[in-house]
């Protein structure tokens, strides 16, 4: 799958949450809210200035961000589904503690 997204648009794959508890249940898709986190698959090109100019974006290809619960929208790409989002849409890039390691 290629997609470029457009300006400030980033692609973001959802990424899935435990669905079972520490006993053992196994709890049903119904059951459980969409994951407010995903991992950044493509970003546009950057943010459309006023003067023509174009600013980068903050994310970049694989980094693991958070989103509102109502951010975005949902595509179906190849049987996967992605999202859609404005740069204004993420909350966070989430640090991993390897990479914190790593800069120390």
């Amino acid at each position: 799958m290629n997609i470029r997204p457009l300006y400030d648009r980033v692609i973001v794959k959802r990424i899935e949450k435990q669905r079972q508890t520490a006993s053992g249940i196994v709890i049903p898709d119904s059951a459980t809210e969409k994951p407010e986190q995903g991992e950044v698959l493509a970003v546009g090109q950057g943010r459309a200035l006023p003067d023509g100019g174009l600013r980068p974006l903050a994310v970049k290809v694989g980094d693991s961000v958070l989103f509102g619960k109502y951010a975005g929208q949902a595509v179906k790409l190849d049987g996967e589904e992605l999202l859609v989002l404005r740069e204004e849409d993420i909350l966070g890039v989430i640090e991993h503690a390897a990479a914190n390691a790593k800069a120390a």
